[in-house]
């Protein structure tokens, strides 16, 4: 490595000495290094010690040093992550995808053991519990014997993955989840080189820094640590070796002050950055928390709002390393000598924030006193869509004619239907706004002890004022780690949350992610009876339509304490501050202040019922397994033994026929078809394959042909590993508005040489059969939502070659790029309505090949040709949004994982 500042050093700590690379060498090069946020500073460190004259010079260093706070990004850097972590449903496309490279290299005589993580990669199996039974004692057994009886063939196959890939480890199922195990033992703030087995020479100290298959992978900045949410496909590029293009981004500063007041929470706190964020727009940038706020912040606070990142459109939302961040690593059981290595080396490095350390400077600064935080929810379709307690009920009711109605005015008599169902021979009514699923779940909350014990403690008051949750509600409780039920436990709160319901479901991702699992049958009817728009009410962060439950039209996201007070309740159309919850077992009406914990009542429970040891426990043997995980048989060999008549892990096509040098020019768009026109918001959600899968879809059609019952067709999430189901799955969630096939809701697309209206993925495959590329017309924020990689996979093998939207988010776009989709943005002010584009025009993008060949040499922008059906012909421009050199490459090559191939067999000759 090159060393062009002088910045290698010793650190010593203890007994033992690290090399490190000293940011203040670059003082002497006139370097203000207190200007720079502490975000860029560990970026800077990264380039520091990975320059090597190619993928990181000296002028790349000397521009991210000399950073302007206020420039456009433009300048591309190479970030090398330290590891990268995986979850189960993005984490097996990425291993199979490694297998099948290993396939790849073997057919185009390369050596398949290089296709091996050459950086450590932790994968945490947390996304396929589902939420079958609950309410009982036996839920936690029967949702675990019903994960392993679903997925034995996904996790037989990552159980093999353990054992072929080096610097591959898997936490199996039954832990938590991902970006809680991550918090409280896979981080390490500081990492050593000697905690990577493929590393060579003196042992290395430097900043933890990461890449995700999660978009919440932010979390982990609650620690202090640098990392984002990325495709699977750049993940996997980064587990081999590949550094992470990107541009050096605008930092946008959020001060906190003050401190929150009683009967507030942090997830109010969260929802109000979202907000605020959201608003001021920081799409593509960091965000940097800072200011006197941050000493009474407490940690699990800090994860919160880093957790929410996605939710405000940033890259990243990070916190400084100071003694708050020490204390939690010495309380969630690190060890003294992790500790003290932390302490020793940010202090060194001018990376430890205390009351003396100068405000950096920044973009934009954004300012937010914590004594006006209000309880509030989100929803009741976006996250970033905050609403005070007290108004929930009359925000329900204005958005409820459109949830009810998209394309027209409902009847009045629909807005007032109900209907009645009996459950435990009782009667009730349901009606518009009745809270069906109420589940206390995803990482956001689930790692925060105050709203956990929070939560505990109105059910022990509920229960003992004797209120209990309303018949029809399905509630569920799914904490993020075996810590929080043993703290849960240990103070006491268990059996309430138990009585009303609130058992342990499993321990991971359930209904935030979509597997909430099905209503009881008598609740569904009455829902399809009155056509009814339901409520869930749920502490996740995402509540996009149709992600939570098919049946369920308005989800909002809340605090544990606030699922369980709307349970109690049973409905959402209820004002909180002045109506009753119930009625308790003096006959007098309980409110939500009378069983409402103080911030007292919960810092004494956490101070009593939270040990250190609790953690070491939970965590000394993550990696084993239960019994059920070391009974499953393991493959065995290098080269994954492929089963045909698998319907869960299929060896993908991408590498079929594919040559070993590149292509010497792209392909031209001509010709072109659109499949699909859609609107605004449109998240990875609507075209990702995702949730239950349907009978009578294609994708269900194809497992039945293969003699899968319906009962075991399991979600998409768990067949990911299955290109043939995804494929099928891709654009047909049950909300996705074709404007193409007008009428229709779900994934329906004309095959417009006829006009006839078919499933998508059936229309793709007649176009594609015709040889007919394809291209996809969207709004805004095109891509929001959770980093799926099937969002870009799924339409790549359905033969679209191209996007043209009005804006992207962050890692939807650069995944289309990994996967050989071009993205096309509409010039500012335009959209295919201001246009004239109806979508049933032929379409020829022009000098596409030459602007790539030359690197955009001339400019990023291309015209686009369009030709209607009465032959007139239009003309209008869009910006090619390749928006690195790096991307370039990804793009010639077919593809991010064409070129990593291709880059190793070259390397290896």
């Amino acid at each position: 490595m090159t060393n062009s500042f002088g910045a290698r050093a010793t650190l010593q700590v203890g007994e033992r000495a690290y090399e490190i690379f000293r940011l203040d060498a670059l003082i002497q090069h006139g370097v203000n290094l207190s200007r720079l946020p502490y975000s860029l500073r560990i970026l800077l460190e990264n380039l520091l010690r990975n320059e090597n004259g190619r993928s990181v010079t000296a002028d790349d260093i000397r521009a991210l040093a000399n950073w302007d706070a206020q420039a456009e990004p433009d300048k591309e850097v190479a970030f090398t992550p330290a590891r990268v972590i995986l979850q189960d449903f993005t984490g097996v496309p990425c291993v199979v995808d490694l297998a099948a490279m290993r396939d790849a290299m073997a057919t185009m005589g390369g050596d398949p053991a290089l296709i091996n993580p050459l950086q450590p990669v932790e994968l945490v199996i947390d996304h396929s519990v589902q939420v079958d039974a609950f309410g009982s004692a036996t839920a936690l057994l029967i949702n675990k014997e019903l994960e392993f009886e679903r997925n034995k063939e996904r996790y037989a196959f990552l159980r093999w993955g353990q054992t072929a890939f080096q610097n591959f480890k898997v936490v199996p199922p039954g832990n938590g989840i991902v970006h809680q195990v991550n918090l409280e033992y896979l981080a390490r703030v500081v990492f050593t080189s000697d905690e990577n087995p493929r590393a060579t020479g003196s042992v290395q100290a430097y900043p933890d820094t990461l890449v995700g298959t999660d978009s919440h992978t932010t979390m982990i900045n609650g620690v202090g640590v640098l990392g984002w949410g990325v495709g699977g496909i750049e993940a996997e590029a980064a587990m081999l070796g590949q550094p992470v293009s990107m541009l050096i981004p605008q930092v946008v500063g959020f001060k906190l002050f003050g401190t929150l007041p009683e009967g507030t929470t942090a997830t109010d706190l969260v929802l109000t950055v979202t907000e605020q964020l959201r608003k001021f727009g920081v799409v593509g940038k960091f965000v940097e928390f800072f200011g006197p706020g941050l000493a009474a912040l407490p940690l699990a606070d800090r994860a919160t709002i880093a957790n929410m990142a996605p939710e405000y459109g940033a890259t990243c939302g990070i916190f400084p390393v100071d003694e708050e961040t020490l204390r939690y690593l010495r309380f969630s059981g690190r060890s003294e000598e992790r500790i003290a290595l932390v302490e020793a080396y940010m202090k060194t490095q001018g990376l430890f924030h205390d009351a003396d350390t100068p405000q950096a400077e920044y973009s934009a600064i954004l300012e937010l006193d914590l004594s006006t935080v209000e309880p509030s929810v989100a929803g009741p379709r976006r996250p970033q869509d905050r609403i005070t307690l007290g108004n929930v009920a009359p925000v329900f009711g204005s958005a409820l004619p459109a949830i009810l109605s998209p394309k027209g005015s409902p009847e009045p008599a629909a807005l007032q239907s109900t209907a009645t169902l009996t459950l435990e021979q009782e009667e009730h009514e349901l009606h518009h706004g009745s809270v069906v699923i109420a589940a206390i779940t995803s990482c956001t909350n689930t790692s925060n002890p105050s709203v956990m014990l929070a939560a505990g403690l109105v059910a022990k008051k509920a229960v003992e004022a004797g209120l209990q949750t309303q018949a029809w509600v399905k509630p569920s409780l799914a904490p993020g780690s075996k810590v929080v039920t043993e703290y849960l436990d240990q103070a006491g709160l268990t059996p309430y949350l138990d009585k009303l319901r609130f058992n342990t479901v499993g321990y991971g991702c359930t209904t935030c992610i979509g597997n909430s699992g099905p209503l009881p049958v008598e609740v569904s009817a009455a829902i399809e009876q009155g056509n009814l728009v339901v409520a869930s009410v749920l502490s996740g962060n995402r509540n996009f339509e149709g992600r939570v439950q098919s049946e369920v039209k308005a989800n909002f996201l809340m605090s544990p304490p606030l699922v369980v007070a709307y349970a109690l309740a049973g409905r959402v159309d209820i004002d909180l501050h002045n109506e009753p919850l119930g009625t308790g077992a003096n006959g007098q009406p309980i409110f939500l202040r009378d069983i409402w914990p103080s911030q007292a009542e919960v810092q004494q429970v956490m101070s009593t019922a939270i040990k250190s040891e609790m953690f070491q426990r939970s965590y000394a043997s993550v990696f084993e397994g239960d019994e059920q995980w070391q009974q499953i048989a393991v493959p065995a060999g290098d080269r994954f033994a492929w089963d045909g008549a698998s319907t869960y892990v299929r060896r993908p096509p991408y590498f079929e026929g594919m040559s070993a040098e590149a292509p010497t020019a792209v392909a031209e768009i001509q010709g072109a078809r659109v499949l699909a026109v859609l609107g605004d918001s449109i998240t990875t959600d609507h075209i990702s394959p995702a949730g239950s899968i349907k009978a009578s879809s294609p994708a269900g059609k194809y497992l039945l042909e293969r003699s899968v019952e319906t009962k075991d067709f399991n979600s998409y999430g768990s067949r990911r590993g299955n290109d043939e189901v995804m494929v099928r799955g891709t654009f047909a969630n049950v909300r996705l508005r074709n404007k193409l096939a007008p009428g229709t809701e779900g994934g329906f697309a004309p095959y417009l040489p006829t006009g006839e209206v078919l499933p998508l993925y059936d229309a793709a495959m007649r176009y594609k059969a015709d040889g007919t590329p394809l291209l996809i017309i969207a709004g805004k924020e095109y891509g929001s939502g959770s980093s799926r990689d099937w969002a870009a996979k799924g339409p790549y093998l359905q033969g679209i070659k191209a996007v043209i939207a009005e804006s992207y988010e962050r890692i939807h776009r650069s995944n289309l790029v990994g996967m050989g989709i071009l993205p096309l943005q509409f010039l500012p002010g335009q959209s295919a309505e201001s246009l004239g584009l109806s979508g049933t025009e032929i379409y020829n993008i022009v000098g596409l090949a030459d602007a790539i060949a030359s690197g955009f040499a001339t400019g990023r922008t291309l015209t686009i040709h369009t030709t209607a059906s009465d032959g007139s012909t239009k003309a209008f421009q869009a910006l090619a949004r390749i928006d690195t050199p790096q991307e370039i490459q990804y793009y010639i090559h077919g593809g991010i994982l064409q070129y990593v191939l291709r880059q190793l067999l070259a390397e290896n000759r």
